[in-house]
């Protein structure tokens, strides 16, 4: 029978849970992290990690959209301080290349590959993947609602596109690292070139 939990303990596990799985998302990757690993470190039974998580990939991926989401607020947040001023394509590029910038270099994210990402997304349930989506989605509309953004823009088509340029940053040695960043910030100012008055 399992051990009940006040809430304050659950919470506490909780957290712990999801400290350690960054910590082991930086350092293992999400193949290489193990329900066994996070339990020792938390220092709780297996089965008490089920109590809050169904999976593994749930928990990690919760860690990997926290971080996602901070950083999305961040960039909607300096979106919103300029808003006053008047916006031009070099400005608008130079903050989201900033943003896809410190995604790529976060120890999390880099951790990733696109063979890590696909394994994650083919173990997720499909309906966390499309609410993740539709967040994505309803937060490049809310950047796009601070932005002189062309009428005759589709913003699901851009948000896909910026999505391309994330993945993208899972390729740093591909692409060559010695021009990523120049790479990088050509592809993100083609883009707003593109969706800007």
């Amino acid at each position: 029978m399992p051990k009940c939990y006040s809430e304050q303990e659950r919470e506490y596990i909780k957290n712990r849970l999801r400290e350690e799985a960054a910590k082991c998302l930086g350092q293992y990757g999400i193949r290489r992290t193990t329900v066994d690993e996070l339990v020792k470190r938390v220092k709780i039974p297996k089965g008490t990690f089920y109590l809050f998580y169904q999976s593994k990939e749930l928990l990690l991926f919760e860690v990997i959209l926290k971080f996602h989401d901070q950083i999305e607020t961040e960039l909607y947040q300096a979106f919103a301080q300029i808003c006053e001023e008047n916006f031009h394509a070099e400005k608008v590029t130079d903050i989201i290349f900033g943003f896809f910038k410190k995604a790529s270099e976060s120890p999390i994210l880099r951790m990733l590959d696109s063979d890590e990402v696909q394994l994650l997304a083919r173990k997720l349930p499909p309906e966390v993947l499309q609410n993740h989506l539709e967040y994505d989605e309803d937060m490049v509309e809310r950047v796009f609602s601070l932005l002189p953004v062309r009428t005759d823009v589709d913003q699901e088509v851009f948000s896909a596109a910026f999505r391309g340029i994330y993945f993208a940053t899972l390729h740093r040695d591909e692409m060559g690292a010695e021009h990523f960043d120049e790479a990088l910030r050509l592809l993100v100012n083609g883009l707003v070139l593109q969706m800007m008055q």
